[in-house]
């Protein structure tokens, strides 16, 4: 029997460079196989995406106009360009591309587009006999409570009382608040995020008019929280794989190199917190603080807290003369992935967002969890410390969700220290977890899974 003839997709990411790389990175993989991919990108984004594009012979950017809105740079067009407190604006002007985007998908007549924050896709492309899937570049652990339970409530709002226990038929009783955390998550479900509409609802009714719902994840891991969001919302589930990096075209930059040689196999701690909102000062420096009492040598990349303009003036007191020689705090981009695979990185402390995950996983060094306040870091930290046991959160206060430097000093050593039985036990579940993301053919059988799902679902 023939094979069926290729697809042709769109793909039209929120626009955030978190969101526009993973998109790219699982266009190349269907890219591989031959599909065609039209994706629509800000226009003055394209060069900084252009490296990423590994089959630009079958995906295609297509530029769009941002509009401006009233209270952004005139330039602005992703989430980068602007500070936090703004990107609900970027949101609103994405929204305003609707009438742009039309015309658009008309022209190029995909099959199928994959969208993430876009609530008013699927009913533009319903209009058009065009199918829509939201893509959500995290594991379905967060939909699979957060979402599931907002659609049980029947749309009310969900209260702290609301989001202690899962929702009913959830498959997991790992998931386990702390007091700051439910405060958080109950005050996000009223958060306005551009266009005067609730950021959840902005999920919510993209996930309950799309045709299908995707995530980043394998049926091993995600499967059961895959199933039960298919049983609530009534509709496919696909999963595309782990999503892992591709290998990076660059190399080290000479200066890392020669510092981080300097340094024994394995013994060097490695802390990325810098690319998404500042800490507070005190946890800041409770951090800096933290790396400087393990007495490991250290690569700190943050951005400088609240207040200050640069890393140095918010230093603790006597810190950069005490740790010179053996620690670097960094206040700018640094290449995570290339630091990550050097053989001197013994630990990786993480925000647990789903990219760094994933790159901390298939590398050898060791996971401390420090999630930010955000569901899927939460969630994530959670599924890995206490279901998966592959890496140690750093405690916080239950009431204020603070930590302090000996916190971060103890999770640290516990992972490093190769006579402690906690971190013997998740040294060798790292190890697994290691091995089964890389072993040969577990990404392409599940991006192969995932197209044969798409061709059933047109």
């Amino acid at each position: 029997m023939d094979p069926p003839p290729p697809l042709h997709m769109a793909m039209f990411p929120w626009f955030a460079m978190g969101h526009l790389t993973p998109y790219l990175h699982l266009s190349n993989k269907f890219a591989i196989r031959g599909h065609k991919i039209s994706f629509f990108i800000p226009k003055n984004t394209i060069n900084k995406l252009q490296h990423l594009n590994l089959h630009p012979n079958l995906i295609t950017f297509v530029p769009i106009t941002v509009p401006h809105v009233n209270g952004l740079p005139h330039d602005a067009e992703t989430t980068s360009d602007v500070p936090f407190s703004l990107v609900p604006l970027i949101a609103t002007a994405m929204d305003q591309t609707e009438k742009d985007i039309e015309p658009l998908l008309k022209k190029i007549k995909p099959q199928i587009v994959f969208f993430d924050f876009q609530y008013w896709l699927p009913n533009l492309t319903k209009n058009l006999g065009i199918k829509s899937l939201q893509y959500i570049i995290l594991s379905p652990i967060s939909t699979a409570y957060l979402g599931c339970l907002q659609k049980l409530s029947q749309g009310r709002d969900l209260t702290e009382v609301d989001l202690m226990k899962p929702p009913s038929g959830f498959p997991d009783s790992c998931i386990k608040f702390h007091s700051h955390e439910l405060r958080f998550l109950a005050s996000t479900t009223k958060i306005v995020f551009g266009s005067g509409v609730i950021f959840f609802d902005r999920l919510h009714i993209g996930t309950t008019s799309a045709d299908a719902i995707g995530f980043k994840g394998c049926n091993e891991i995600d499967g059961p929280y895959a199933d039960y969001i298919e049983t609530v919302f009534e509709k496919p589930v696909l999963l595309s794989g782990p999503l892992l990096p591709e290998p990076p075209k660059t190399t080290l930059e000479e200066k890392w190199v020669s510092w981080l040689k300097g340094f024994k196999n394995g013994s060097m701690v490695f802390c990325v917190y810098g690319s998404e909102g500042p800490l507070e000062t005190n946890q800041f420096q409770e951090l800096l603080l933290g790396l400087e009492l393990t007495g490991f040598p250290f690569l700190a990349a943050l951005k400088p807290p609240n207040g200050f303009d640069s890393i140095e003036e918010a230093l603790p007191e006597g810190f950069s003369e005490r740790v010179k020689g053996k620690g670097i705090v960094y206040g700018s981009w640094i290449q995570q992935q290339l630091i990550l695979e050097h053989p001197s990185i013994g630990c990786f402390i993480t925000h647990c967002g789903a990219a760094s995950i994933t790159e901390g996983l298939v590398n050898t060094c060791q996971l401390v969890l420090l999630p930010r306040v955000g569901s899927d870091h939460i969630m994530n930290a959670r599924v890995m410390s206490t279901k998966l046991k592959v890496g140690v959160e750093v405690e916080k206060g239950d009431e204020d969700g603070l930590f302090t430097k000996e916190s971060v000093c103890k999770a640290v050593k516990t992972v490093m220290d190769d006579e402690n039985e906690v971190g013997r036990e998740v040294r060798a579940n790292h190890d697994k977890m290691r091995n089964f993301l890389l072993s040969n053919n577990l990404e392409s059988s599940c991006v192969d899974s995932f197209c044969q799902k798409l061709y059933d679902l047109l």
